[in-house]
């Protein structure tokens, strides 16, 4: 524990010795990745490695956000990622924030008291990206935002309500569906959805020295917000890298041997844990339905359930349904809690005929992948994935419809064929921008002299 500034004791929890090794190194930049939930651990696991060849200070920080093995203590081994201090955050949403602001400005204190520069790495929309950023930018400290520029799209009122319509009317044509998600004018901005990863991704950015987009519709939501164009780079997504790295570690893959079933490319796997899903009544019992539909129509489905999925079964009196679709049907039926290897998620991911989800990040990984996706929310913060082609909406507002589009996108696999979108080596690229920006001294964050080159 590090004793606060009137002798009390905080949670933070550094790993004996770190800080004597950083101890001797007056001047020099640290950089801060910070983990907490299980899609920043596979993103950012790339950076360490990336960072520590080069023979940076490197310091990993997690938050604590999620803590069960499944979600975090596997990936960490899986990766190999050491943990240099951790906040011990819990409580509510809000009481996690006020946690992580206190308790990581204490961090930054202690780093900046042996004399480094400290040079924050925060990921994506997560709750801790945001409240890092926040702290970060208090202390002026400019983040790198990793997976900057996210921002929701979502279809026009009236495109949606005509989708359905067809549908209902038995008009429903899947080359017009499938065309009018490549089509930018279907399209609109301004969504507060998933929530609360839009607010943490603008909070995110707005505290951030160096924006590394994933692609170029990202950069041209941040130069559209006025972020300066000299701090947004188009870098990819390391996503790439981590699944580059599970799918090299296939040998070690052992889900196949608990689930054999999964091999041959006819499942479907459906994921549903986005609040906005599972805390409402009705577009969980949409989903769920239409997962039923499917198993009771006779396809495959993988069910991978999350903490927010188990509570919203609970919650809407579902989990007899569900027991009886397992015992019903037994082979062709997969319900089970998340993986704790990220090799055996990309390996069984691999091995299906569709993704339906209502994650961001795994309408990234189909495009790596090649897997057909469709997205379970009336708009994506993928967005270039509906663009190109690799990916459809179904809306949770009718059970039928959305088995429906989830039905048809397995019968037309060349929504996994688009061109890969998130590039190769993209940490190499991120620590290339990083170095070529940041000072010791003052990182990532400019007063305004030097913002205007005076």
């Amino acid at each position: 524990m590090t004793p606060t500034a009137t002798g009390s004791a905080v949670p933070e929890r550094w790993t004996p010795g770190v800080l004597e090794a950083l101890s001797g190194n007056d001047g020099r930049l640290v950089h801060v990745i910070l983990i907490a939930t299980k899609p920043d651990i596979i993103k950012q696991a790339p950076l360490h490695p990336e960072l520590v060849g080069r023979g940076e200070l490197v310091v990993v920080c997690h938050t604590g956000q999620h803590y069960d093995d499944n979600y975090s203590g596997g990936m960490l081994e899986e990766f190999g990622l050491p943990v240099d201090v951790h906040l011990g955050i819990d409580g509510t949403l809000s009481g996690k924030v006020a946690q992580m602001v206190d308790r990581f400005g204490r961090v930054i204190d202690t780093l900046r008291g042996l004399g480094l520069t400290p040079l924050p790495y925060i990921h994506g929309d997560t709750l801790t990206s945001m409240a890092i950023g926040v702290a970060s930018y208090l202390n002026a400290v400019a983040c790198v935002h990793v997976e900057a520029g996210i921002r929701t799209i979502t279809p026009r009122a009236e495109v949606l309500e005509g989708w359905l319509a067809a549908f209902r009317s038995g008009a429903f044509d899947w080359s017009s569906y499938a065309a009018a998600h490549r089509d930018p004018d279907t399209y609109e901005r301004g969504s507060r959805e998933p929530f609360p990863e839009q607010f943490n991704t603008r909070v995110s950015d707005a505290g951030s020295g160096f924006h590394a987009a994933p692609v170029e519709l990202d950069r041209g939501f941040l130069l559209d917000e006025g972020f300066p164009a000299d701090t947004v780079e188009v870098t990819g997504n390391t996503v790439v890298d981590a699944t580059r790295a599970a799918d090299a570690d296939a040998d070690a893959v052992t889900i196949f041997e608990t689930y054999p079933q999964l091999r041959g490319g006819r499942f479907v796997r459906i994921c549903i844990h986005r609040r906005e899903n599972t805390e409402d009544a009705t577009r969980f019992g949409v989903l769920f339905d239409a997962m039923e539909s499917l198993v009771r129509a006779g396809r495959e489905v993988l069910f991978i359930r999350l903490f927010g999925t188990d509570a919203a079964l609970e919650r809407f009196g579902l989990t007899a349904r569900l027991a009886a679709l397992e015992a019903e049907f037994p082979e062709t039926f997969i319900s089970s809690p998340v993986w704790k290897n990220y090799r055996d998620v990309v390996a069984a991911m691999r091995e299906c005929a569709v993704v339906a989800t209502d994650s961001g990040s795994m309408q990234e990984e189909m495009n790596i992948l090649g897997i057909p996706c469709v997205t379970l929310r009336f708009g994506s913060d993928r967005g270039e994935t509906l663009l190109a082609g690799g990916n459809v909406l179904a809306p949770p507002v009718d059970a039928a419809f959305v088995a429906r589009v989830i039905e048809l996108a397995m019968e037309h696999p060349e929504l996994g064929e688009v061109p890969p979108l998130y590039g190769e080596h993209v940490s190499r690229r991120i620590v290339d921008g990083v170095l070529a920006r940041a000072v010791p001294g003052a990182g990532l964050f400019r007063a305004e002299e030097a913002r205007l080159s005076l």
